[in-house]
């Protein structure tokens, strides 16, 4: 391997890459992404576009996925501190359902490889956070599917949240430990859990 290290995690897809940094009085110097280490790992997916956002801390984003045009994405946190999670939704994978989480935050400079069918979400835990993603597809609009962030099925243990599920995906009632608020959009205020979702278990 080169300037970046590959580490499988105990769910097949999901990889941690950490980037050699090479630092001095006057700042640092890292790769981000090396196509050839990359292949080194086993990981041939090509990226097609880059995004960026902002959010402030206490905002919870997901879980969302792709229904007909699966993206693997290459994520990691340039300013702040966020909680990130991957999902498995794969049909047939023996770890359906199961989930993985990981900081990522400027400061460890960690990304996470999150290959096709999973969800994905974040918590910020950082006054502010900015998330930049590298993605295997394009956008496409009305193919965004979701689930329950805090569905007791999948148990995902979301780091600094209080709270008491009550059924539904609504942030009522939660906080994070220091009382700032949870902020969810309206739309993933209204996913149901994975059992619904997938109809099965009733």
């Amino acid at each position: 391997m080169g300037q970046i290290r590959v580490t499988k995690t105990e769910i097949e897809g999901l990889y941690i890459i950490e980037p050699a940094v090479h630092g001095d009085n006057r700042g640092y110097f890292m790769e981000t992404y090396n196509q050839r280490d990359m292949e080194e790992a086993g990981l041939n997916m090509v990226f097609v576009q880059d995004n960026q956002s902002m959010s402030v801390k206490g905002v919870l984003r997901g879980l969302h996925f792709q229904k007909q045009y699966p993206q693997g994405k290459l994520v990691r946190v340039i300013r702040g501190e966020v909680f990130d999670v991957a999902v498995d939704l794969r049909e047939g994978s023996p770890t359906f359902g199961k989930w993985h989480g990981i900081l990522l935050s400027a400061e460890n400079k960690k990304q996470f490889y999150i290959s096709e069918g999973f969800a994905h979400g974040f918590l910020v835990l950082s006054d502010e956070a900015e998330f930049v993603y590298k993605v295997t597809d394009f956008y496409h609009p009305g193919d965004e599917g979701g689930m329950a962030w805090n569905d007791p099925a999948i148990g995902i243990e979301w780091p600094q949240v209080v709270g008491t599920y009550k059924g539904t995906a609504d942030s009522e009632g939660y906080t994070l430990a220091d009382g700032s608020p949870l902020i969810l959009s309206d739309k993933d205020k209204r996913w149901e859990g994975i059992e619904k979702t997938f109809h099965f278990g009733s």
